[in-house]
């Protein structure tokens, strides 16, 4: 569980670094199975429905940037997805009554691909509510040379910026964007076994990785059960399956917030490195 002190510290500033949150076993656990997927990708020459590859991906040399939905691909992810020592933290911030949204296994590519620009997931998927927050499972130990997570503290409290493009959706703002300033950002650097937490509005992103290896980065986001999407739909028996703590509810919490529907979409890409390469005014990727 959080202490005070740190839960006041996410409130505030929109982010938290925790170390330690799970064993040494499950760490390596999560490295072996997170290195035998990248072996794995090289058996598609391009990104489907599981992988997302980058360009110049081949079986000799393999440029996966992330596992789609990798708890639905090996038991030790959806093992972490549920386990008490993450789920008692987002308890701790959004309420006792929590659900599982999604999960994505980023790999930072020693090749220097995989940027990510400035974005708010809360441009992705807007809720009834922001009790929604993002954890990062540290599976390497993360310095500031392979890629950080960063994030502009106190953010969560600002403008929802807007992520289009031409017209289009494409994940990240535009950093001379009026009102946009990365001056203050942090980077979360720590070792393998911490987690970070993010809020669902706090902006956030990272760069290259310059180090001659991968740098795997869980990523598990939960919401409160009483917030519910207004840009997404699912089916009632699935939704109410992901709830990890508290009862089911037909009555969300609505609250007076900011929001920005995540469309129209950009037809030929459901990647956020794709969609991401397009805009203009880019930060990190060139």
């Amino acid at each position: 569980m959080l202490t005070r002190n740190q839960i006041e510290f996410y409130q505030g500033q929109g982010y938290l670094l925790v170390p330690d949150v799970l064993d040494a076993q499950t760490v390596a656990e999560l490295r072996r199975v997170a290195n035998q997927f990248v072996e794995k990708s090289g058996s598609v020459s391009t990104s489907n429905d599981m992988y997302d590859v980058g360009t110049g991906h081949t079986s000799e040399c393999p440029r996966l940037r992330r596992l789609k939905s990798p708890h639905l691909h090996h038991n030790v992810f959806d093992r972490v997805v549920r386990s008490d020592a993450v789920v008692d933290v987002v308890a701790s911030l959004v309420g006792p009554a929590v659900r599982f949204d999604h999960s994505k296994l980023n790999y930072k590519p020693k090749d220097a691909s995989g940027v990510i620009e400035w974005h708010q997931d809360w441009a992705f998927y807007p809720y009834t509510n922001d009790d929604m927050l993002a954890v990062g499972v540290l599976i390497e130990d993360v310095t500031e040379d392979n890629g950080p997570m960063m994030v502009v503290p106190g953010s969560h409290k600002g403008p929802v910026f807007d992520h289009h493009d031409a017209g289009y959706f494409v994940g990240a703002l535009n950093h001379e964007e009026v009102g946009f300033d990365a001056s203050n950002a942090v980077t979360l650097t720590g070792k393998a076994g911490s987690i970070t937490v993010h809020h669902v509005r706090t902006v956030h992103g990272s760069k290259e990785n310059h180090t001659e290896e991968n740098r795997p980065f869980l990523v598990i986001s939960y919401v409160a059960v009483d917030a519910w999407p207004l840009a997404q739909s699912y089916e009632l028996a699935e939704f109410n399956a992901r709830i990890l703590r508290g009862e089911p509810t037909l009555a969300p919490r609505q609250v007076n917030l900011p929001v920005r529907i995540p469309l129209p979409k950009l037809s030929f890409s459901d990647s956020i490195y794709d969609d991401q390469d397009s805009v203009r005014g880019r930060s990190f990727g060139g």
